[in-house]
């Protein structure tokens, strides 16, 4: 397993540089480094000057991929790219162009990310395996077909409906909870509340959905019939062998959806105005920061490639016929 974990390691390190490569012809397509002087600045009437000395300033006064000025391997080195992309191969994010600390940053706002990721996914994953668990039960009849006529209009409707409905609701019509905002310490709870539940409500379409057709795929298999020749009830059958057999699946989607719970959610924390990855993601594209998105892009690209390599290991705790090689 060892061999394993090290060789997808290496086998990440090109991805990576791909995933930073994509980024930065992306964002500079759009936005040159000029560009992103005037913005900064903020200045109606910029001049050469001022553009010139917030390039040198922050970096971007050299060639963007390649300079031919250069000698030798200076060429690929001596540029934009390169400066701003090797160091995050050791996690140095360094500062973005308003003079912050990223890594302060990320390491500030990741924790009211998973303060509401953790809460909905375990809250969602409970409730989805069981209520798809209770269809299965009762596959065939009518609370089959209703629940899955239902769960497939929550799946058409839009995130933000959830969002805004329970806002309007929970927040501007019954005063139960803040509408947005966040607070420190034991206090927070009252401003996580909301986007959990929304959160959790917003996930029961897609999810209880997957979870269901898992278990039908299994609830048909030879083992089972053999379980129910043997007498046990239908209940022992879904609970003790339809659900631990359909683990591999689940870890599939639950292992990888973890490390993406630090990165939160860029939709519902903007909403709900919670100080997360999130929504400092969302402000960075807007202030066209440049540094704090190869960051954030980098850092979930990499919590990705653990999530997968996370993956594969929690196949050979579950089934142990898997092996790593």
């Amino acid at each position: 397993m060892t061999a394993y974990i090290i060789r997808r390691l290496i086998y990440a390190i090109p991805i990576l540089i791909g995933v930073n490569l994509i980024t930065f012809v992306l964002f500079f397509v759009v936005n040159a480094p000029d560009d992103m002087a005037r913005m900064h600045l903020g200045e109606k009437r910029v001049t050469e000057e001022a553009i010139q000395t917030w390039k040198q300033e922050h970096g971007y006064d050299r060639p963007l991929l390649y300079n031919p000025e250069a000698p030798g391997f200076a060429r690929f080195t001596d540029t934009i790219f390169f400066e701003k992309s090797i160091r995050l191969f050791v996690f140095d994010f360094g500062s973005s162009d308003n003079g912050r600390d990223i890594g302060y940053d990320i390491s500030q706002r990741m924790w009211p990310s998973l303060a509401i990721a953790i809460p909905v996914l375990l809250v969602g994953l409970a409730f989805n395996i069981s209520y798809a668990l209770f269809i299965v039960f009762f596959r065939g009849t009518y609370v089959d077909i209703g629940s899955v006529v239902l769960l497939v209009a929550m799946m058409s409707i839009s995130g933000l409906f959830y969002i805004i409905g329970g806002q309007f609701l929970l927040g501007k019509l019954f005063h139960l909870v803040p509408i947005s905002g966040y607070d420190t310490g034991v206090e927070a709870w009252k401003f996580l509340i909301l986007p959990v539940i929304v959160g959790v409500i917003g996930g029961i379409g897609a999810g209880t959905r997957w979870y269901r057709t898992l278990f039908l795929e299994e609830i048909s298999k030879d083992y089972v019939r053999t379980a129910r020749a043997k007498g046990l009830s239908e209940r022992r059958v879904l609970f003790r062998h339809v659900l631990q057999n359909a683990l591999i699946p689940i870890l599939t989607g639950v292992v990888v959806v973890l490390p993406l719970l630090f990165m939160g959610s860029l939709v519902s924390e903007s909403f709900f105005g919670i100080p997360g990855l999130g929504s400092y993601t969302i402000d960075a594209i807007n202030s066209q920061d440049f540094a704090i998105v190869r960051s954030m892009v980098f850092l979930g690209a990499v919590l990705y490639i653990l999530g997968l390599i996370l993956t594969d290991i929690s196949y050979t705790l579950v089934d142990p016929r898997v092996r790593l090689s």
